[in-house]
């Protein structure tokens, strides 16, 4: 019997690597998600029944399950040396000038690869199971992020191969963050209160940092491998080669790597990249060049920092040059001051920048950003402007630094530098600007969903001393509302009406629109369904909340130190006197979508897009942000951008908002 249950144990955990590697790795699916969840489910019952059979190498074993103290660190067998860069094509024909005088011949070839923006890593294999994941570092010793990086689906926690694995196979590779990840975890960040990454780089780089796998193990990173380090027997002659063994190890390689037969055809190959890289979902700052014989390279040697058979070509970023017409501080609804440039209008990307955030203070006093400068703009990671330079030269004479607030703009309360962090806060709690921007979002369309019920009603409720929580808008009169700006009886009523009717919004809106730090709409959705009651939510212990899956340690403190405060406690009790009796979650109407995955884009008729995104989920499927070969379909309404061009290229079923309303069975007759 116990020979049995060893026997499955290792057929299910030889199954779902394969299904690992089709998914994540050739982006080949074979099948669904309900059938992948159930044969993972299945390993997991009988690994706990089992535990003596339980493997480092396991499926189930990616996430530690607790945090760590810190990061040690590793020595890398072989350093992890820097790329050159160059900027142009002459550039990059002096580099082949150099490489052929070295070899004293042209008889060589190129790989050319995409630059991945993202963090270097070493994965380091022994025996075919990966032992050690390591970062650059300074090229000589790196972190030990093996915890972190094996939570990354992409990366095999065993190597796969038709053939002999040599003992020990060290490869070198970058961890990223898929644009449509960063997208969705800045908007979770913003509604959760805590400031947007910068870039997706960044966004990687602080991911891989946490001491905590299983926060990491929600980022959505991923991997591409494209070079060896130590090898106890080599793979191949050559680079490219190698690559392709790679691929049989069961390692992800990026799909746009080729060869070119000359300096010419990879300069060719490297500008037409140029435009294209905007239509991939990972950000790419250049193209690298290789040498493909490795006997080749051993000739040309290296620098004290970086090799001379490899080269980075570096696209420019777009860039437009605005005038600084102001600074201001903005206060957000937990208290984080955040400097804002107000800029003349620019063009840049498409788009017309008219502010642009400077994220935090160390980052407005490292640029020395003042009011009337000429500064440099670009989006980073194509998405968000940014300041990258001040002209100096063009600076007027009468300019002064921009003085960092020990006070908040709004209130004028003492603020203060996050320990260890660098964000400084309004310490506060009744901070009108905080109250102002939490308001803001507890009525906001991802929340409660209050219609016309505006930022600048809200202000003036505020400064006229009618609202000084959320419960206070459930008491709020026409009479009060009337004698208000631009507040005739007929609007009063309307803003009345729409509060009233949100007294009955679904529990996860109530949730997510208390504004508890770390939990979003997402997150809310998932305690929503655990507990079904606010007044459970509310009763649980951080350790029942610390082992809800995508919940983790650092939301469940977040959550048990919001409900631990008397006087969100008194609020929600006013909320609850006032009237508000949110929704239970509901029973999900139909189990015929289970397993399916949409994507919703552009403007839809009867939903707003949480709207749509709750029906999906309330119907058994699952609602994306982002459109794979994995997606069953996009429901697009007018507008639809992106998202539908890609669905088309890869062939997913589009439907139309009518067909969805069929599907779910609330099509109007």
């Amino acid at each position: 019997m116990t020979g049995d249950v060893k026997k499955r144990i290792e057929q299910l955990r030889r199954a779902i690597r394969e299904h690992d590697h089709l998914y994540y790795v050739l982006s080949q699916p074979s099948i669904s998600d309900r059938q992948y969840d159930a044969l993972f489910a299945e390993l997991k019952a009988l690994e706990q029944a089992n535990p003596y059979f339980i493997t480092p190498d396991s499926p189930t074993q990616r996430v530690a399950g607790r945090p760590i103290e810190g990061f040690t660190t590793v020595r890398h067998a072989i350093a992890m040396l820097s790329i050159d860069n160059t900027y142009n094509a002459a550039e990059l024909r002096a580099f082949d000038e150099r490489v052929a005088k070295l070899l004293g011949s042209r008889d060589y070839d190129y790989v050319i690869e995409l630059k991945i923006d993202g963090l270097a890593i070493s994965l380091r294999y022994e025996n075919g199971i990966l032992r050690t994941a390591a970062t650059r570092g300074n090229g000589e010793v790196g972190d030990d992020v093996t915890a972190n990086v094996r939570t990354i689906k992409a990366v095999p926690l065993v190597l796969m191969d038709n053939g002999d694995i040599p003992a020990v196979v060290e490869v070198r590779g970058e961890v990223y963050m898929p644009t449509s990840a960063f997208i969705e975890l800045n908007k979770l960040r913003t509604e959760a209160g805590e400031s947007a990454f910068a870039n997706p780089r960044n966004a990687a780089a602080g991911s891989l940092k946490l001491l905590d796998a299983r926060i990491t193990a929600t980022r959505n990173l991923s991997f591409f491998a494209y070079a060896t380090g130590e090898l106890s027997e080599p793979l191949a002659p050559n680079h490219y080669e190698s690559l392709q063994r790679f691929k049989k190890l069961g390692l992800p390689v990026n799909p746009h790597i080729v060869k070119a037969k000359n300096i010419d055809e990879a300069i060719k190959i490297c500008d037409g990249w140029n435009e294209k890289r905007l239509e991939l979902d990972y950000q790419i700052d250049g193209m690298v060049l290789k040498i493909n014989r490795f006997d080749q390279r051993g000739i040309l040697g290296a620098t004290g920092r970086a090799p001379r058979w490899c080269i980075s070509y570096k696209f420019a970023a777009e860039q437009a040059e605005t005038v600084v017409e102001s600074i201001d501080v903005q206060v957000g609804k937990s208290g984080i001051l955040t400097p804002v440039a107000n800029l003349t209008p620019v063009l840049l990307a498409g788009t017309t920048v008219k502010r642009a955030s400077l994220h935090n203070f160390d980052q407005l006093k490292r640029l020395d950003v003042r009011y009337g400068d000429t500064v440099v703009i670009e989006k980073a990671g194509e998405i968000i402007p940014q300041v990258v330079q001040v002209k100096i030269e063009l600076r007027p004479h009468d300019t002064e630094p921009f003085e960092i607030p020990t006070q908040c703009p709004t209130c004028g309360f003492d603020v203060a530098k996050d320990e260890e962090g660098v964000y400084i806060r309004c310490l506060n709690p009744n901070c009108p600007g905080q109250l102002k921007e939490r308001l803001r979002y507890f009525a906001g369309r991802g929340q409660m969903d209050i219609e016309h019920l505006g930022p600048a009603l809200i202000d003036q409720l505020i400064e006229n001393g009618f609202v000084k929580n959320f419960a206070d808008l459930y008491n709020l009169r026409e009479d009060q509302l009337a004698g208000l700006e631009r507040m005739a009886e007929k609007s009063a009523a309307n803003v009345i009406q729409a509060i009233k009717e949100s007294k009955t919004r679904p529990l996860w809106r109530l949730i997510a629109a208390l504004g508890i730090r770390h939990i979003g709409g997402q997150s809310a959705q998932i305690l929503a369904d655990h507990f079904g009651t606010l007044e459970a939510l509310m009763a649980a212990k951080e350790e029942e909340l610390a082992v809800i899956d995508q919940i983790g340690p650092t939301m469940a403190q977040s959550i048990c130190e919001y409900f631990s405060d008397p006087e969100n406690r008194s609020v929600i009790d006013q909320l609850i006197k006032a009237g508000v009796k949110p929704e239970p979650p509901e029973t999900r109407r139909s189990t015929k979508l289970a397993g399916k995955t949409f994507v919703v884009t552009g403007t839809l008729e009867n939903f707003t897009r949480q709207q749509a995104e709750q029906a999906i989920r309330q119907a058994g499927a699952k609602a994306s942000s982002s459109v794979s070969k994995k997606t069953d379909f996009v429901l697009a309404g007018e507008n639809a951008g992106s998202k539908l061009d890609k669905a088309q290229k890869l062939g997913v079923e589009i439907i139309t908002e009518e067909q969805f309303m069929e599907m779910i069975g609330e099509r109007s007759e």
